[in-house]
């Protein structure tokens, strides 16, 4: 028995949510550790799509306890409403299948005003979020005067912290003309909501301290990519937290020794929401192709994926920095019709080559893709479940990538749908 942390290996939107579904049949608990409600997963059960922002996917099973970590950063009111969502489809929320963490910091109104505020202001320069307020919440935490989950517990002590953090937002409001929030109407609006909130508020740490000793066996889901991590990313064109799999010990109170097998979500082609380098993206029909036959379509904000071939250096890398186990690899059917398909092998920049990604971002922009092409085989894989049924071509593709990435694959995906998929190696045995 072990512990599985999946996490995205590329941009994000690598299809993190339906893996995460799919294993959590096996996992006793499902806990999210970074991120907010920017981060969307689609689960297609039954035929009945899901879409998270917040939730674990793990919720939409019967029987599994799903988190939310010291490390999310918690829109309460978006929270509430995801909650009504998803309890219209048929799923129950309770205290007894889902908690928080006391120590989660919350996103407030004017988080979000300020993501809004910047990136309008930053023209060509803006970074491309998803405008939810993450960013700044996470200043907000890093500069010691966030609201968390545990504020809500007395009216004195959220009044001082309500204090202290406008003192910082108001100024900033000020100088940029406008309006001043005030301290009683937001303490209002959040003691209206804290006793719902406050229900599901746990010292997450202690719970999974428990669990662990039980031998429950527990699921930590990352959200983005790592290629979107503030420290290994392509920064400044990055989210607001780590989202590397050890973050998964940070972001929940584990310790590093819990998390036993990395799992690295992987689609068979690369795509990224937003602005920011992205050496293989096509700009052409087969670009639009992939993104038309991919439905490359923002969960949380229906923004318009950008599409290219696989980055076999950048997943690479990743490997490497994460200490990816194995990947799963999805989207595989989304390829079925093309003559050609290609492989990024190897960067030039400046007439020299490389074999990876440099940190600097105007040499990010700069890097041209040299390729390694594949021929295409041409025939439907959607919804095949045994490796040995799938075209000769499309399983050379496979083993292709394997084999540079360095990395096993472990599963395969060949639709949305939970059933459809190639299991190799399950990550929760030994």
């Amino acid at each position: 028995m072990r512990n599985v942390v999946v996490v995205g290996s590329q941009w994000g939107d690598e299809g993190k949510g339906k893996i995460v579904d799919w294993l959590s049949r096996e996992a006793d608990v499902v806990v999210r550790f970074q991120g907010g409600h920017n981060a969307g997963h689609t689960l297609v059960i039954d035929k009945k799509v899901f879409k998270l922002r917040l939730l674990p996917s793990g919720i939409v099973r019967e029987g599994k306890i799903s988190i939310l970590g010291n490390g999310v950063v918690i829109d309460p009111w978006a929270l509430l409403d995801e909650i009504k969502e998803i309890k219209k489809k048929g799923i129950n929320v309770t205290p007894e299948n889902f908690m928080i963490s006391e120590s989660a910091s919350l996103i407030l109104p004017f988080h979000q005003e300020m993501d809004e505020i910047r990136e309008d202001a930053a023209g060509k320069g803006k970074i491309g979020t998803t405008r939810r307020g993450i960013g700044p919440c996470y200043e907000d935490k890093v500069g010691r005067r966030s609201i968390r989950v545990m504020d809500l517990r007395s009216k004195v002590n959220l009044d001082n912290r309500l204090q202290n953090v406008l003192l910082h937002h108001n100024a900033i409001r000020k100088g940029l003309k406008k309006k001043i929030y005030k301290k009683e109407d937001l303490k209002k609006k959040l003691l209206k909501i804290a006793p719902e909130i406050l229900k599901f508020a746990q010292p997450v740490w202690l719970r999974l301290d428990e669990y662990k000793k039980d031998r429950k066996k527990i699921l930590f889901e990352g959200a983005q990519g790592i290629l979107l991590d503030v420290d290994h990313g392509t920064y400044p064109y990055v989210t607001s937290s780590n989202t590397v799999p050890a973050m998964a010990a940070t972001g929940s109170g584990s310790a590093p020794s819990s998390l036993n097998y990395i799992l690295g979500i992987t689609k068979a082609y690369t795509t990224r929401v937003g602005s920011g380098p992205f050496p293989t993206e096509l700009k052409n029909k087969i670009g639009e192709f992939l993104g038309k036959r991919g439905k490359e379509f923002g969960t949380v904000t229906a923004r318009k994926r950008r599409c290219g071939w696989f980055d076999g250096v950048l997943v690479r890398q990743t490997i490497k920095v994460a200490g990816i186990n194995a990947i799963a690899l999805t989207k595989l059917d989304v390829l079925d019709e093309i003559d050609e398909i290609k492989i990024c092998v190897e960067y030039e920049l400046n007439g020299k080559k490389m074999n990876y990604l440099p940190a600097a971002s105007e040499d990010q922009f700069k890097i041209k893709p040299i390729y390694k092409s594949f021929p295409g085989w041409k025939s439907p894989t959607k919804g095949i479940r045994n490796i040995k049924d799938l075209p000769e071509k499309a399983r050379n593709y496979i083993y292709a990538l394997e084999d540079f990435i360095g990395a096993k694959i472990s599963s395969i995906s060949t639709s949305p749908e939970r059933e459809d998929t190639i299991l190799i190696e399950d990550p929760f045995q030994n």
